[in-house]
């Protein structure tokens, strides 16, 4: 079974267990909502609405708030120095749709999971904390090294390109005679 649902101003075709990215709607990850505007039910004995059907809903869960990428908005006038560069990302909601409903049912809450947890990095000890195995007198402490001096070349001037010598021009070629 499938249906055609409208949210955002678009329309969608989706089926129980599909991932479908609409315009931002409220809501946590994890939590279900419901969607109403279903527009059209596809299955064994298809029905459509006038505009919608009544008593249809469709559930869906919360996958993520997201972001889509960004649309450059360029605007411009020739000869006139107008110019005007603005850039956009659409928030977007990635929904699960769990449930297509009909006659008035209402969806199960089962489908709700929580959140995954992170892990969290454990502190690292702080240094005072850390003992050394030897005592301070018996570490040895080498003197830092001198860097070695490189020999410095003098910087070479590019070689002189050669002079362009005048071009001798050919003698001049003797008129025809007709």
């Amino acid at each position: 079974m499938f249906a055609v649902i409208r949210t955002g101003g678009k329309q969608y075709r989706v089926a129980p267990n599909d991932i479908i990215e609409v315009e931002k709607i409220a809501g946590k990850p994890g939590e279900i909502i419901e969607l109403s505007e279903v527009l059209l039910l596809g299955g064994d004995g298809p029905k459509t609405g006038s505009p919608t059907i009544a008593g249809a809903l469709v559930a869906a869960e919360v996958v993520e708030q997201t972001r889509g990428d960004k649309v450059i908005v360029f605007k411009k006038k020739r000869r006139k120095n107008y110019r005007r560069k603005k850039g956009h990302r659409q928030e977007l909601t990635a929904l699960r749709i769990t449930e297509i409903l009909t006659d008035g049912k209402k969806p199960s809450k089962a489908a709700a999971k929580p959140e995954p947890k992170r892990a969290e990095k454990k502190p690292e000890p702080a240094k005072a904390e850390k003992v050394d195995k030897k005592p301070a007198a018996a570490k040895k402490v080498e003197p830092k090294k001198a860097a070695a001096k490189k020999e410095t070349k003098p910087a070479r001037k590019p070689a002189a390109k050669p002079a362009k010598t005048a071009a001798r021009k050919p003698a001049a070629k003797p008129a025809k005679k007709k």
